[in-house]
């Protein structure tokens, strides 16, 4: 199995020099190998990564286009491990591209405006690998295995030596490789590790069943009745970012005009302005802000989900359509400071980790308009309705706890309502497995025990209803 750990780094000025011309270096090398890729295309030709590896590395050092102000080639300072791996990035790049295009999807069109029209119908878009613009891309490069060595807390790159680390490996196993990046004029390095399984998989304190319904006014509502309030970073800073951002767009207004442009005058393609030290400030200023929101809704999604896993033995929620969720103007900026998408990505692995079983409810499953006691399905339930009454049972639900409950029985009780949009859901819908396979209720983990009578009480209401 393979881990990453990705610690912060301490560099002096000169290796955070080496460091933003490496990414250089990797960002111009991937805009010319995609350049040439489109234009073999266009030509009726095949491309092939390995080919314009081949054909770059035969002009790199000869081309006057890759040489300094002294007509030296300024790629000798750089370790070739930042400009030979652009080309394998490209050509996966390419391939999930063709991948996507096979499954059904349509090519993007270049219009923004009609790509986010055809997301709200519903069409599936394949986006192609397109240039990176300083600035504006994701700043990194990569280091080959046998190119580094780390030791306690220091790691040891090639062209420029030893450079400090915040911490020391995490993971025991055979180093893969490197990638060092940037995030808001912070440096860090992603050590990809190959760890032996028994050190890959970690013990769990607890052998619960959990279902999880997640939302924006609590992030996570368990079957147990526990919320857990999500510290919706964006919004808290949302002041803060507005007033940075604003600062930054008046720089910039200043250099259009100190360059003969109007102040909010689109400029023509490939001009470049002046950029101030004050301008870089408050650029650096704003940059650190977003870092800030990002690592604080990352540390909670950890946390949330590393308690979910390690507490519980199968936990459910929930297919939710993020991306059809977001369309929606005015609940897309919550939904993206709870993180639903980052929540399930970080599940996935983790439930590998802890031996959890990972159940993912049908997306047309009405959770929240069963009721978790008698499957009596309210078909006028609203979003704005946070608790109702089971006109069948009597039993008074809140919204989410309810969706919590039916989420856990998906795991442990197999007679359930077919999850499907036709399906009524209630007593006259047809019976079945909702989840492939069951999950063992933990009494049954140390021997039959005395159950509990709930199973017997729920049994009577069916016969009744």
């Amino acid at each position: 199995m393979q881990l990453t750990h990705k610690i912060a780094l301490c560099p002096t000025l000169e290796q955070a020099d080496y460091f933003a011309r490496a990414c250089g270096t990797a960002r111009r090398v991937w805009n010319w190998a995609l350049d040439a890729w489109n234009k073999q295309y266009a030509a009726g030709q095949k491309p092939n990564a390995m080919a314009l590896k081949k054909q770059f590395n035969a002009l790199k050092y000869n081309d006057p286009q890759w040489h300094d102000e002294n007509g030296q080639p300024w790629l000798k300072t750089i370790h070739r491990d930042a400009h030979a791996q652009p080309f394998a990035h490209l050509a996966r790049a390419w391939s999930r591209f063709f991948t996507e295009i096979k499954a059904g999807a349509r090519r993007a069109p270049d219009d923004k405006r009609l790509c986010r029209s055809l997301r709200k119908q519903g069409v599936k878009l394949a986006y192609p690998p397109t240039f990176k613009k300083k600035g504006r891309c994701f700043d990194s490069f990569y280091v080959a295995n046998d190119k580094f060595s780390i030791s306690d807390h220091s790691i040891r790159l090639p062209k420029i030596g030893n450079v400090a680390l915040t911490e020391s490996l995490r993971f025991d196993g055979k180093i893969l490789g490197a990638t060092v990046s940037r995030t808001a004029e912070r440096w860090f390095v992603a050590v990809q590790v190959e760890v032996t399984d028994a050190a890959f998989q970690r013990p769990r304190t607890g052998h619960g069943v959990s279902g999880v319904d997640l939302g924006i006014k609590a992030a996570a509502t368990l079957s147990s009745g526990e919320t857990i309030e999500s510290p919706k970073p964006l919004k808290a800073a949302l002041r803060r970012l507005k007033i940075r951002g604003r600062r930054v767009s008046r720089k910039v207004e200043s250099a259009k005009v100190a360059a003969g442009f109007a102040p909010h005058a689109r400029l023509p393609k490939g001009t470049r302005l002046a950029v101030s030290n004050n301008r870089k400030k408050s650029s650096a200023t704003l940059a650190r802000q977003y870092a800030r929101i990002a690592h604080i809704r990352a540390d909670f999604i950890h946390k949330l989900t590393t308690r979910l896993c390690r507490e519980n033995q199968a936990v459910v929620i929930e297919d939710l359509h993020v991306k059809g969720m977001l369309a929606n103007e005015k609940l897309a900026r919550a939904i993206s400071d709870v993180g639903f998408g980052m929540f399930r990505s970080q599940m996935e692995y983790k439930a590998k980790r802890y031996d959890t079983r990972w159940v993912i409810a049908d997306r047309w499953y009405p959770s929240s308009r069963l009721c978790s006691v008698c499957d009596w399905k309210n078909e006028a339930l609203t979003l704005k309705d946070r608790e109702w009454v089971c006109p069948q049972c009597g039993m008074p639900h809140d919204r989410d706890l309810n969706a919590a409950l039916n989420l856990k029985r998906l795991a442990t009780v197999t007679a359930l309502p077919v999850a499907s949009p036709s399906s009524n859901g209630g007593a006259t819908a047809e019976r079945g497995s909702a989840v492939a396979g069951e999950v063992t209720p933990v009494r049954y983990e140390c021997g039959q025990q005395d159950t509990s009578g709930q199973e017997k009480n729920r049994a009577h209401l069916h016969a009744l209803s």
